[in-house]
């Protein structure tokens, strides 16, 4: 199995592991998150009818205002947020999210993780190093 680590800068510290939940395309907040289930919800989005619970969440960036990070707030007080988050560039509304989620969290890396982790890689983010590990899956159909 292939191993490949890249390096950010770690904005929450901590370390977990999880599958990949790889969204280049960003999940909007109202009517993008089923806060109940965690799962995407948002119309005609790559990822709908995935769910965000346990996942390592690679995650291009927020869509709206700030108040969208509070769906990823209340899927956590459920026991369904992202375990880890991997994020290319950290904004307001992301950076709020990695917070109220409160799970490891690296951002600023040094490569583009859309061209190096695809969904369902075994994804290990250590928010306290900066370090993404990826443990490449199987793709094979």
């Amino acid at each position: 199995m292939e191993t490949i680590v890249i390096r950010g800068r770690g904005a929450i510290p901590g370390i977990a592991s999880g599958p990949a939940m790889v969204c280049r395309e960003t999940i909007q907040g109202w009517s993008g998150i089923d806060e109940t289930t965690g799962k995407v919800i948002e119309k005609g989005h790559p990822a709908e009818g995935q769910t965000i619970r346990d996942v390592v969440l690679v995650l291009s960036g927020g869509k709206g205002s700030n108040g969208w990070s509070s769906h990823f707030h209340a899927a956590r007080i459920r026991g369904i947020s992202p375990c880890a988050l991997v994020l290319p560039k950290i904004d307001s509304r992301t950076g709020v999210a990695a917070v109220v989620c409160g799970v490891p969290t690296v951002v600023d890396l040094q490569e583009d993780p859309f061209m190096v982790i695809e969904s369902g890689d075994l994804v290990t983010v250590d928010g306290t190093s900066g370090t993404v590990t990826i443990r490449k899956a199987s793709h094979d159909g």
